[in-house]
């Protein structure tokens, strides 16, 4: 489209901007949560289940506050604060770290983890305390608690909204922008995958890899309405090898340059990433 950017999946051009901008000033008072969500009702901005992409509107106007062309209110007193840390469970303790079989493990469960529920917060606190990233939910997700045929605990999953931009993802799969903003929401990322630290079981990942690709399609097409295509993942360089990917048939397609999502000065800030896709 001639004269108009794609920003989280909306063409815009220099007058929807300015417009933007000015509706902006005319909201005395409104904080930038307000804000994202007075967006969506104004264009009518929803996903497949008709809830508002008000996650999708926060970063857009983060991305234009971010080049100057608007200006959001300033940040509230309560929107300072730290992200809030998972409660530990007070009568939990670590398991002593055992050498175990595949076999004994068998037949493994895959519970979902719905948010606020006991479950959740167990797989929570695993993640925010032994997952090198902690925890970050933004956007479409599921979580995955997987549990051994006693009941006990092994390994936490979380998929989200994929990649915005990926060259070599994008690259492999034949898109162009247009047909990335089409296809973008039948890819699901794979942003944690955590087994257990006590748990020492050969084969264990790459088995819960495979349990869940077979199954999360039903799952995210019961929870928001829409099915999925492929699944995607970074492993990062110089920690992972990525090998439990490679061996539940994933592809490494490339790796990525090594830039943040607001680089805007072709300069590497983070560490590449090796991109892994799986089709369902």
């Amino acid at each position: 489209m001639e004269g108009k950017r794609c920003i989280q999946g909306r063409w815009l051009d220099e007058a929807d901007i300015r417009g933007l901008g000015q509706w902006i000033e005319s909201r005395l008072g409104w904080s930038r949560k307000r804000i994202a969500k007075g967006l969506c009702e104004l264009w009518d901005w929803r996903n497949n289940r008709g809830h508002l992409k008000d996650f999708a509107a926060r970063s857009l106007l983060l991305k234009l506050e971010a080049e100057g062309r608007i200006m959001l209110p300033p940040l509230q007193e309560n929107q300072r604060r730290e992200p809030r840390k998972v409660q530990g469970l007070v009568d939990w303790k670590q398991p002593v770290v055992e050498m175990k079989s595949l076999e004994e493990l068998k037949p493994l469960g895959l519970k979902i983890v719905g948010a606020g529920t006991q479950l959740w917060k167990r797989w929570a606190y695993y993640l925010e305390r032994f997952h090198y990233l902690g925890l970050r939910i933004v956007g479409e997700n599921l979580g995955y608690l997987i549990q051994d045929c006693r009941g006990s605990d092994v390994a936490c999953l979380l998929f989200g909204a994929a990649a915005w931009k990926c060259s070599v993802r994008d690259r492999f799969l034949g898109w162009k922008s247009s047909q990335r903003l089409e296809q973008l929401s039948r890819i699901a990322n794979n942003t944690r995958f955590l087994v257990l630290p006590w748990i020492r079981v050969n084969c264990l990942a790459s088995h819960v890899l495979g349990l869940v690709s077979r199954r999360i399609n039903s799952d995210w097409q019961q929870k928001y309405g829409h099915g999925l295509e492929w699944l995607e993942t970074f492993v990062e360089v110089g920690r992972f090898e990525g090998r439990c990917y490679t061996a539940a048939n994933w592809r490494w397609v490339g790796q990525t340059q090594g830039r943040g999502r607001q680089d805007r000065e072709h300069k590497r800030s983070v560490a590449p990433k090796k991109v892994f896709l799986y089709r369902l």
